[in-house]
């Protein structure tokens, strides 16, 4: 590493700064393009309070739409060199405009600098992963709309319990999804606040326009106290990451369940060949190795949420080197549970249906509820028929036999069997998409007229 922003200049012995790079290179190349963003709106800030002349805040702009440029189509990227974006950013500006490449980081810290980038990257995210969660719902909510009419036995304590529908098992991970918009929203809300101008989280001696800075990025405000924004640095990561375990959790018990449910002992889903794997030994076998990773990959978010607060949770106020390991976990949770909502989204419309499976296990002790509720909807009690049910299954009896159409038709209430709201869902989708679309608009627009002016 020859590079860096910090130093008097005797240099740093090179295993330390190995060492202290970390893997900061390789993450700070997805922040980029937003170090490049962050410092547009920071320049004109710097002209608008009298540091930049005007001509010189052109020249400036100008070079940071040449750089974004590049940015975005690989040409300049972090490289050895460099300990991280800001510095790979920084030192561009320095050999294009010589002196007045030194001028851009008045009144900012590397602190507020990465803040400005990260926030915006995970802004950026959090949006498009809402969308990929709205994705997988209506993934989810298609296949129980096809399959609406097919009952199969619901589980507690992974044994048979009452009867169920293919419909609202969809509906039932669907909506669950759509609820994890929740914590991804609330994590949203948290990045969309503007840090430039607290520098290393006391402010600087200058008559900053903070924002002016924060609305010029679209941010939804400032965040207003200087010493707020270190704090926050480090839970914010985590509360990401906890938004994003949300999702990954529900993932998981969903391919849990067709793991189960495409087992040679239940069968009443089907694995199709191009989902499954084979085995290196049994030429017979096709296992759920997409979903069981899946499902594996729960955990692995898990364990990047406690990495990410156990770092920030044992440090006092202010900034400490240790925040730069909670940049990592975040962005590798981002990926994981991307992909794991594509699989999803991409394998569930695909899954077969065994109607004739599905409808042979509605049959024994399955119907035992339901025949409680039978002598129920006759007049008795519910205590009553449940001990006289109870006793007439102990004494080897078996319940009446039902259709499909008949178990569905005494669950017509909202969320059963027989109507499990799958176009109410598909409403709820609707709504939280036209939601992200706004507010994707708010902050695409700020950037767009930021970049713009810079041209």
């Amino acid at each position: 590493m020859k590079r860096s922003l910090w130093g008097d200049g005797r240099g740093l012995d090179e295993s330390i700064a190995a060492y202290t790079a970390g893997d900061d290179r390789r993450w700070d190349q997805r922040l980029l393009r937003w170090d490049v963003i962050g410092t547009m709106a920071h320049a004109a800030g710097l002209a608008r309070i009298g540091l930049l002349e005007a001509a010189e805040h052109a020249a400036l702009a100008g070079e940071l739409a040449r750089t974004l440029a590049d940015a975005d189509a690989g040409i300049f990227a972090v490289t050895e060199d460099d300990e991280d974006a800001h510095s790979a950013l920084e030192h561009r500006l320095i050999d294009r405009l010589g002196e007045l490449g030194e001028k851009v980081h008045a009144g900012r810290s590397r602190n507020d600098q990465v803040m400005a980038a990260l926030r915006l990257y995970l802004r950026a995210e959090l949006i498009e992963l809402q969308r990929e969660v709205i994705a997988a719902a209506r993934a989810l909510l298609g296949f129980g709309r096809a399959n609406a009419s097919v009952v199969l036995p619901g589980f507690t304590h992974l044994r048979r319990a009452m009867p169920s529908s293919i419909g609202l098992w969809a509906a039932g991970y669907a909506e669950v999804l759509l609820d994890d918009l929740g914590p991804l929203g609330a994590a949203l809300e948290l990045a969309d606040r503007g840090p430039l101008g607290s520098a290393a989280g006391y402010g600087a001696p200058l008559p900053l326009d903070r924002r002016g800075v924060s609305d010029a990025l679209g941010f939804a405000a400032p965040q207003l106290a200087s010493t707020a924004v270190q704090l926050s640095r480090g839970k914010l990561e985590a509360v990401v990451l906890g938004g994003l375990w949300t999702v990954a959790r529900d993932l998981a018990a969903l391919s849990w369940d067709v793991i189960l449910y495409t087992s040679d002992e239940h069968g009443y889903l089907v694995l199709p060949g191009e989902l499954a794997t084979g085995s290196s030994i049994m030429p017979h076998k096709h296992n759920p190795d997409v979903f069981e990773l899946t499902r594996g990959r729960a955990g692995v978010v898990a364990g990047l949420a406690v990495q990410a607060m156990a770092v920030a949770g044992s440090l006092p106020g202010g900034y400490h080197r240790d925040l730069q390991l909670t940049k990592g976990p975040v962005m590798e949770g981002i990926d994981t549970v991307r992909a794991m909502l594509r699989m999803v989204a991409d394998a569930v419309p695909r899954l077969g249906v065994d109607a004739g499976r599905c409808a042979a296990s509605l049959s024994g002790d399955l119907l035992a509820t339901d025949e409680v509720f039978r002598r129920v909807r006759a007049g008795a009690p519910f205590r009553a028929a449940y001990r006289e049910v109870a006793a007439e299954i102990a004494g080897g009896a078996v319940p009446p036999a039902l259709e499909p159409a008949e178990v569905l038709a005494v669950r017509r209430h909202l969320g059963g069997a027989g109507a499990p709201a799958l176009d109410e869902l598909e409403e709820v989708a609707g709504r939280a998409e036209r939601r992200l679309d706004e507010r994707h608009r708010a902050a695409s627009s700020a950037i767009d007229r930021l970049i713009g002016a810079s041209r």
